[in-house]
Parts: structure tokens; sequence; C-alpha cells
């Protein structure tokens, strides 16, 4: 095969008149190749013989099929020998559908871009990333909520992505840009969301979001099932809090990271030009969306007050939100009330209040008063020695219990001493 300026040279070689032999030799290929260019008159491209497609007839079947098996060709073959009785090779079935492999992939991640008006829809994310606090790398869950005209953001930190954090979360977006949009975008998570099929798009929110919602008369609207892309603006957002506001800097203490994030909204976020709309998040934040969101009204905060039913354990403790609190160890077993209000938990049993603690922002923890384990009998009662515990904001050693009893006593009890 020649390439065309090789096929050029021979038919101008052969109107100067030079012969089939001479112009073979001259450019090292044939004399048979030369004769036939010179009888086409003209450079052709190879065209490859059509052969008869054991699968040509199956076009439209095996594009169903490719789509419904998400390009999976071993059960496309499977398919095939069970509904045709065709039996072929694997990998005449990928060569059958080669065609769609591109096109389906393009599908995959095409995204339509809309704008939406001033006010109208904010978008919500949590991310997570390995911090360095006080030294040590902690785990922070980053919650990111972003205007969809503005793309003026609000960036909290947390310990968990409980449903709390989520509220908490929102609340404060709200008073962070003084209003309320018409629209919450989120993802399908499994604290909103209990429910989403991925054909119909029916959508069954969880039924405190929802009550949540309510209460603060805002639309919720869950994405695509494992297409988080349609949430595109708070997609982005999450990387660029990961990789400006917390990439590369250590912090002494959870407060510092929180005031931290505070500066950068104000110093770092809100004045950027962004790179869609050209402008500012905070210049365009007044000039078109503060005056469109919704006035925000004099609520208290949906979770202020929780009333919770629990039964104290072994150790004197009562659970809430993975966090153990202590009580009074005479109520073990006991059923207790417990009331979780202004970031403080109490305990009240027969009407009465018996405990009261800060409520924690970490996880897994223990919040012990020491008077609550006064006068136990038995190490099996309290928490193993040197077991590691919160105490109002600061780790602190529970120290091994002491004894109740002078030696003496039990030296008589056994019949004397040494």
């Amino acid at each position: 095969m020649q390439t065309p300026e090789e096929v050029q040279a021979i038919l101008k070689l052969a109107s100067l008149g030079w012969g089939t032999k001479r112009i073979a030799a001259e450019l090292g290929c044939s004399r048979n190749t030369v004769r036939n260019y010179i009888r086409q008159g003209g450079w052709q491209p190879y065209r490859q013989p059509r052969r008869q497609k054991q699968l040509g007839e199956l076009g439209a079947w095996l594009e169903e099929k490719y789509r419904q098996h998400r390009g999976n060709c071993d059960v496309i073959h499977q398919d095939l020998t069970r509904e045709h009785g065709i039996s072929v090779s694997v990998r005449t079935v990928q060569r059958a559908v080669a065609h769609l492999r591109q096109q389906c992939k393009a599908e995959a991640v095409a995204t339509l871009r809309f704008e939406t008006p001033p006010g109208h829809q904010l978008q919500i994310d949590f991310g997570s990333t390995r911090v360095s606090v006080a030294a040590e790398q902690l785990k922070v869950h980053l919650f990111v909520a972003t205007l969809g005209y503005s793309r003026r953001c609000f960036v909290e930190a947390f310990l968990h992505e409980r449903q709390s954090a989520w509220f908490q979360g929102l609340e404060s977006t709200f008073g962070h840009f003084g209003g309320i949009p018409r629209e919450l975008l989120l993802d399908n998570a499994k604290a909103l969301v209990r429910h989403h099929d991925v054909r119909t798009r029916e959508v069954a929110f969880n039924d405190r979001f929802h009550a949540f919602c309510r209460y603060w008369q805002v639309i919720p609207k869950a994405c695509a099932p494992y297409r988080p892309r349609t949430k595109g603006k708070d997609e982005r957002g999450v990387g660029y809090v990961k990789g400006n506001a917390i990439a590369g800097h250590q912090f002494r203490s959870f407060e510092h990271l929180r005031s931290h994030l505070q500066w950068w909204m104000r110093e770092i976020a809100d004045l950027r030009t962004h790179g869609t709309t050209g402008e500012a998040p905070m210049a365009r934040f007044h000039r078109d969306e503060r005056q469109a969101l919704r006035p925000l009204p004099p609520k208290a905060p949906f979770l202020q007050v929780r009333e919770l039913i629990r039964r104290v354990h072994a150790d004197a403790c009562v659970e809430v939100d993975t966090n153990r609190y202590s009580v009074p160890w005479r109520l073990i077993g006991e059923r207790v009330t417990v009331i979780v209000a202004d970031q403080a938990v109490r305990v009240l049993h027969a009407a009465e209040q018996v405990a009261c603690h800060v409520q924690s922002r970490a996880r897994c923890t223990a919040i012990v008063e020491r008077a609550h384990l006064a006068g136990i009998v038995g190490s099996h009662m309290v928490h193993r020695a040197r077991q590691r515990i919160q105490d109002s904001d600061r780790l602190i050693e529970v120290p091994r219990p002491e004894l109740l009893r002078p030696l003496d006593v039990y030296e008589k009890a056994v019949g004397g001493g040494w």
C-alpha cells in the first residue's frame, strides 16, 4: 500500500514518459503496483472486504442488552445463547458492541449546565478529610453549602455526619446568609433519603428530615442516584474547600479549625473571582440574591429540645448519640428521661434531675462525674483501670479505685496474716 504522495510521484513520472520498469526501480516498488495505480488514475484507500457478520441482524437487541447490563458482555453472551440459541465467543459479542462503548461512556459523563434564579436553590453536601489537629491526624467532616446563583458558600466542620450535623449545618447556613432559599438540592445520604428508585425517580425522604423541611418551609430535591455531578456546583465546592481552606494547614484545636474556616469564607471564598460567573460571590450575592432569599423567621432551632428514654447501663451511664453520660450508680438498670437542649444533657428520674453534662461534640466518648461513682463496691462496677474519658472538654484518666477496707480486715476474715 503506497502513500498518496508516492502515488502522485508515480503518476507524474508516467506523464513524463517513464516506463513502469524505470518507475518501479526509482521508487522501490513492483511493476504491478505501478501499473495498478496508473490504471486507477490516483490513490484510493484500502477497502476491507465486507464479511457476513454473525450478529448483524441483532443490532437493536444487542444495544438494548448492552444498556440493560451496563456493558457486561459476559451477561449479554449468556442471554444470546438462552434467547436466540446462537453460540459464539464472548470476543465476538465484544466486537459487535464495540461501537456502543464510547457512546455510553459519553452519555454517562455528559451533564447539561443549568443556572438557577437568585434565591431559588441551595446545594448541600458533606466531604471528609484528614486534618492535623493538636498534632494528631483527625478525620473531619466538612459541611459545604453553595447558593446556586451567586456561588457564595458556607462551610462548617463536624466530627460526624449524623442527621443532627446536617440539621445544624443547614440552620447555620440560613443564619450566615440571612435568609432561606426555596429549594434544597442534596445527594442520597441515608440521613436524609430513605429510598430513591433509580428508574421511576420516586423519592422517599427521611421522616425527620421531611419534618425539618416543613419546619423551615423549604422544598427538598434529591439528585439522580449514582450521578452526583447533577449537584455539580457543590461537588466542586467540596473539592475547593479541601484543596484551598484545609490543605497543608495545622490547627491547635478543633475550635481553631472552625475559626479558620470562618476567616477563609470571609477573606478568601467570598472575594475571589469565580471561574464561571466572572464575579466575586459576595458582590453577586449582595446585588441580586440577598433580597431574593426568604427572610429568616424568628424560630428556635429544630433540634433545640430532644426528650429520650434510656436505661442506665451497668457502668452507670446512659448512651446518647454514641456518647456515654454518667448518672448516680444506684440507678443502674432503671429507666430515665434524657433531655438534650442548649448543648446540655440533663437526666431525670421520677421527674427529678439526677445528672447534667455538657453535650459532647465528639463520638464514642464517656463523660463521667466522679461523684456518680462514689460508693461503688468492686472494680467490675467501674471502668477498667486507666480508661480515658472526657470531662469538661479535656481528657483525663480515671485512677484505679482505692480499697474500701484496710488489709487487716481481710486478713482476719481468712484466718490471720503472715
